[in-house]
This record gives C-alpha cells, structure tokens and sequence, in this order.
C-alpha cells in the first residue's frame, strides 16, 4: 500500500546559462527553493516526489539566440548521469524523495545531436528513468527520436518503452512529458498505456499561462488518462547571466491535477520563485480505475479505428540522420510545408485570404 504523500511542483527563477558552468548557479538557487518548500509543506505530509520545470538549469539560450546545434553541443549540453544530476541527486538524498528534471542533453549514440531530456532520479541518488522530448517547439533546436528514426528503432526497438518508458517505483508509476508534448493527447496516452499513474509535464511559455491553455491541457491530460499531472512551470527568466532584470515569459502558474481533471494545488503569481504542493494518492487512483465504469476513459478504447486517423505520415522522419537541426528560419520552412501539406491533401481548407 502506498501512503498518501505531498508532490512540489517548484517554480523557480530561471538565468540563462551561457556555458555548462554557469547551471551550477541555476542549481544553487532551485536546491534554495526546495528546501523552503519542503519547510512549509513537510509538516502536512511527508515530501516524496519533487519536480523542477524544463528550462530551470540551462534556460533556453539557444533557442532566443537561436545558436547552432553544433555549439550547443560543445559548451552547454550535458551527460545523464553527471555532474549535474549528482548535484540534484543529493537533494533527492537529503529529503529521501524521487526528483524529475529536465536538460538538453547529449547523447552516446547520436555525436553531434543534442535531445531535450527528462529525468527521475530515486532517494538514492541515482537516475532511474530518461525521457527525451518528441514534440518540439517551432524555435527549438533539439534533436528529437523521430528525426533520427532509423537508428533510434534500431537501438531501442518499436515498442511502448522505446518512447513512453515509465518507472515503477514506491511512491506510483511514473511517466515524463516535457512542455510541447503536453500539447497533443498522444505522448500523455501512451504513458498511460504503459501504465503511468502520475505524469510530469514541465513548463510552458507565455501566453499559454495567461491564456488558460496551460491549466486546460494539464487537466485534459489528466482526466483522459486517469492519473495525475505534476506540472512545475519557470517563474521569472533572466535572458542572460548579466540581465539585470526579469522577463515573466513563463508565467508561473505550477499546479498539480488528480486524476479527476481538478486541480488540486496552483500558485497563479509568476513573477517570484515559488512552487505548488499537494497530497497524492495513489491508493485511490487505482481504487477508481478499478471500480468506475464511467470517468475511467481508457478501458472503453476501441483501438482499431483509431488507427485510421494516423496511417498517413505527416512530418518527414529522419530529418536529422545525416544533418543538425536548422536555425529558425529553415526550421519555419519545414512546419510551413506541413501546413501546405494538410491543404493540398483537402485536411485543411485554404483561406480565401490566401488566394488573393
């Protein structure tokens, strides 16, 4: 039996790292608000599960400065396990909890290429459970398993682990989304399928906060899949190590959802570092998806027409076998033609704007 337990979603303050030292700092200043939130919310339930929203460490340099992939690789990203995750993995220790991260990271079988990763690592340290991003934002830069499809089935297989892997540990299952892959329901549905209970889901920026569409997506996913959503999101960003003010680009807004789609905990202000905190329970997660034949949607799914929707490909896959990801305004060029695509294919109806 798993015992009830509080989850923090951290929203820190967030500086642009301009080189792998500078996380170090980014790391000192998250390990600051960890502490003060398990200070307050320790004494209502014991902490086992701390998250820390995508950006925290690094920031997203790249991607505002649009670098090349290739310097990204040499000065900023960094190895799982490393000396960065052993710095988390010590807070994880002190508090005996399980801590999710994300980083843009590289890759052993993939030189070159960076993916944008997230991580779990137990009360002992250790990581016990990798993600790597498969949706990705239009000014992003990383590499992403289906742009390298060939070699990635050829590594790790065409089955549910090889993308949706989730741990099974003492506190719940456990399944990783980062920022866009909460946008669609697909990634959250195939962790579910493969048997997670709660799902990180880190970060998003504005005006996805200001605009509600954070809240609602964290809670669609959610409710679609019977499980809980821990979703930390960055409080203020400072661009750059020598940005002497703040750009609320995030929007805060962490929250934690139940696997009723309500959302249990939300600290709406994000101009400061704070987090959100809320009791988990597993045991009555299941006891619902066990006993209810109504809001437990996935014992109802009828796979096969399902299938339809997805036989026809889309987005071109290995894209990035053989050559970097783009800077913005070839990468644009690629997501424009996907748009072109859906028109000619009669999916879309042209604008009439359009033809004028």
């Amino acid at each position: 039996m798993i015992e009830q337990y509080m989850a923090l979603a951290i929203q820190p303050t967030m500086r642009g790292a301009e080189k792998r030292e500078d996380i170090k700092r980014n790391i000192a200043h998250i390990s600051d608000v960890i502490d003060a939130a398990v200070w307050l919310s320790g004494i209502e339930m014991p902490v086992r599960l701390i998250t820390i929203p995508e950006g925290a460490l690094q920031g997203f340099t790249d991607e505002l400065f649009d670098w090349d992939h290739q310097h990204y690789v040499d000065h900023m990203a960094i190895d799982i396990p490393g000396e960065e995750t052993e710095l988390l993995g010590k807070k994880a220790k002190e508090y005996n909890a399980y801590l999710i991260a994300q980083a843009k990271v590289k890759h052993p079988e993939f030189p070159g290429r960076f993916f944008n990763s997230a991580f779990l690592i137990d009360p002992k340290g250790e990581v016990i459970l990798q993600s790597y991003k498969m949706q990705v934002f239009c000014q992003e830069h990383s590499t992403v398993p289906h742009d390298v499809w060939d070699k990635w089935i050829e590594l790790y297989g065409y089955k549910l682990d090889s993308f949706y892997s989730v741990a099974d540990t003492e506190i719940g299952r456990i399944g990783l989304l980062v920022c866009q892959e909460g946008d669609y329901p697909e990634p959250a549905r195939g962790l579910a399928m493969n048997g997670a209970e709660i799902i990180y889901r880190s970060s998003a920026p504005e005006p996805a906060a200001a605009n509600g569409w954070w809240e609602l997506q964290n809670r669609a996913r959610a409710l679609d899949n019977t499980c809980y959503v821990v979703a930390p999101n960055v409080a203020t960003y400072y661009p750059s190590q020598a940005a002497e003010l703040s750009v609320d680009t995030f929007g805060g807004q962490s929250m934690i959802v139940n696997h009723h789609g309500e959302v249990i905990s939300n600290h709406k202000y994000g101009s400061g570092s704070s987090y959100a905190g809320a009791i988990i329970d597993v045991e009555s997660l299941r006891e619902y998806r066990e006993r209810s034949l109504f809001g437990n949607w996935m014992k109802d799914l009828r796979t096969e027409q399902f299938k339809l929707i997805y036989e026809e490909p889309l987005f071109a896959k290995n894209l990035c076998l053989d050559r970097a990801p783009l800077k913005h305004k070839d990468t644009h060029e690629i997501y424009r033609q996907h748009i072109r695509q859906l028109i000619e294919r009669g999916i879309w109806v042209e604008s009439a704007r359009s033809k004028k």
